[in-house]
C-alpha cells in the first residue's frame, strides 16, 4: 500500500485552491490616506490583494482581518480585494506605484529588479536564522520577501484508482511511473491516467517542482547555466520535459488537452475519472475537498514523490510558495510588516494548506507526515553571488522562457502531432538555450 495514509484530518482544514499571494492596492502603494504612526507602530489602513478569492469569498480573510487587528489595536482597516489574474493584474499595475503595500512578488520580476519595487526586509543571512526559503527573493546579500508557506513538489493522485489498477508502490523510475499510468488506462477506459490541465497553462509549470529532485542535486540551477545542453536524455529537464512528452505520445493523459478546465480537474480526480496530476503539496486540501463535495471520498486523495531515485531514496524539493514583499512606496510599511510577520507566526495559514510552515522551527503538518517519512527533502542552493540573474537572463535571451506555460504547451502539441520527436525538441532546446548563453554572458 501507499505509505501515505493520513487523509483524514485534512477535511478539517480549510478547502484551499493553491498558493496565498498578498498585495495591496491603493494610492501611493497604501490605502488612503492613513499612513500609520511615525513612531513605527502599526497602525492605520492597508489593503490586502490575493489571487486566493476563495479565501475571500468563504470569510476565511475577515477572520484573518480580526485576528490582526486584535493583536494590533491601533490597526483601523486592512482592506481585502481577490483578483483572478493575480499575476497579470499585478504585473500591470506595477508600471505605476500603485502596487499596494503587501504583495505577493510576482514570478516576473528578476533577482536585480527586486530592489527597484520592494523594501529590503532585511539581511538575507540573519532573516535565514528565522525563515526558511527566503533565498528565492534575495539579491545581493539583501531578502526582499518572505514565503508564506512551504510545499513538498511531486504529484498528487487518486489512491483508489492506482490501487484498482494494482499499482501499490510509488513508481521509482519515468518508465515506472508510465507502466503504472498504462495500467490505469488498462485498467478503466474512461479514467484519464494523467490530466495535464493544458488550457489553463499554469499547471504546466508545476512540473519544474521536479528539478532538483531528478538528480538529488541542490545545485542543479546553478550547474545548467554553465552547460549549453540542459536537456539530456538523463538530466533534470530532461526527465521532465521527455516524461510529459512520453505520456502525451502514448495517449497517457487526457483525450483533448485544449478544452481541459482546472476548476473541474479537481472534481475529476476527486471521483476517479483523473489519476494522477503534477501538483505541489498545496493541492492536496484543495483536491481532498472537492472530492467530498462530489459525495466521493477525501481519503482517496493521496501523495506520491517524483518517479526517480538516486542511491535508492525518492527526493523531493522543499520550497517557499509566493513570498510576499513591501511594496518600496508603500506609505505604511510598519503595519505592512507587521502584516507579513503576523501571518507567518500567528494566522495558521500554513497548516490549514497542508504546507510546511515558512519558520525554521515549525511543525510538519499532519497531511504531510507520511510523505516526509518516505522521502528525503533537499532544499535548492541560491546563486552565487553576482549570478543571481543568470539563469532569467539565459532564459529570456534563449527565447524558451521556461516561466511561460507556451514552452510546455508546444511540447504536448508536438507530441500529440507528432511535428518534432522527443530527441528533437532537446536539440531544438538546446540550441535555444546555448545562444543565449552566448548572449547573456
Amino acid at each position: 500500500m501507499f505509505p501515505q495514509k493520513r487523509r483524514t484530518r485534512l477535511m478539517a482544514m480549510a478547502a484551499a485552491t493553491s498558493i496565498l499571494a498578498l498585495t495591496a492596492a491603493c494610492s501611493g502603494g497604501g490605502s488612503g490616506d492613513d499612513e500609520g504612526n511615525d513612531d513605527g507602530t502599526p497602525s492605520g489602513a492597508i489593503t490586502v490583494l490575493t489571487w486566493r478569492t476563495d479565501l475571500v469569498e468563504d470569510g476565511t480573510f475577515d477572520t484573518y482581518v480580526e485576528e490582526f487587528k486584535a493583536a494590533y489595536p491601533e490597526v483601523t482597516e486592512v482592506k481585502v480585494e481577490g483578483l483572478t489574474d493575480y499575476e497579470g493584474e499585478v504585473k500591470t499595475r506595477m508600471n505605476t506605484e500603485n502596487y499596494g503595500d503587501v504583495l505577493a512578488i510576482p514570478g516576473s520580476v528578476t533577482p536585480d529588479q527586486l530592489g527597484d519595487f520592494f523594501e529590503p526586509l532585511g539581511d538575507q543571512e540573519e532573516l535565514g536564522k528565522e525563515y526558511r526559503w527566503i533565498n528565492d527573493k534575495s539579491f545581493e546579500g539583501k531578502s526582499y520577501g518572505i514565503p508564506v508557506v512551504g510545499n513538498v513538489q511531486g504529484y498528487v493522485y487518486n489512491k483508489r484508482v492506482w490501487e484498482a489498477a494494482g499499482v501499490t508502490e510509488f513508481p521509482d523510475t519515468p518508465e515506472a511511473f508510465l507502466e503504472a499510468l498504462q495500467a490505469i488506462k488498462d485498467n478503466g477506459v474512461e479514467i484519464a491516467p494523467l490530466y495535464t490541465n493544458y488550457k489553463d497553462g499554469w499547471p504546466l509549470s508545476q512540473w519544474d517542482g521536479w528539478l532538483g529532485a531528478v538528480s538529488a542535486d541542490p545545485d542543479w540551477k546553478n550547474k545548467i547555466v554553465e552547460s549549453d545542453t540542459p536537456w539530456t536524455e538523463d538530466s533534470d529537464y530532461g526527465v521532465v520535459d521527455g516524461l510529459v512528452y512520453d505520456a502525451v505520445a502514448q495517449g497517457l493523459t487526457e483525450a483533448d488537452p485544449t478544452t481541459t478546465n482546472w476548476e473541474e480537474s479537481k472534481r475529476l480526480l476527486g471521483t476517479g475519472e483523473v489519476a494522477t496530476m503534477v501538483l505541489g503539496s498545496w493541492a492536496i486540501p484543495q483536491m481532498a475537498a472537492a472530492a467530498e463535495a462530489a459525495g466521493a471520498s477525501g481519503d482517496d486523495i493521496a501523495y506520491a514523490p517524483t518517479p526517480v531515485q538516486v542511491d535508492g531514496k525518492f527526493h523531493s524539493v522543499a520550497g517557499g510558495d509566493y513570498n510576499l514583499g513591501i511594496n518600496v512606496n508603500s506609505k505604511n510599511k510598519a503595519t505592512a510588516r507587521a502584516w507579513i510577520d503576523w501571518f507567518n507566526k500567528d494566522s495558521g495559514f500554513s497548516e490549514s494548506q497542508a504546507g510546511l510552515s515558512p519558520m525554521i522551527d515549525g511543525a510538519v503538518p499532519a497531511a504531510l507526515e507520511g510523505f516526509v517519512e518516505e522521502v528525503e527533502l533537499i532544499t535548492l542552493n541560491a546563486a552565487p553571488e553576482g549570478k543571481e540573474s543568470l539563469f532569467a537572463d539565459i532564459d529570456t535571451a534563449s527565447g524558451i522562457v521556461t516561466t511561460d506555460p507556451k514552452f510546455r504547451q508546444k511540447n504536448i502539441d508536438d507530441a500529440r502531432s507528432g511535428a518534432r520527436t522527443k530527441q528533437q525538441i532537446f536539440d531544438d532546446l538546446n540550441a535555444q538555450w546555448a545562444e543565449g548563453r552566448a548572449s547573456a554572458s
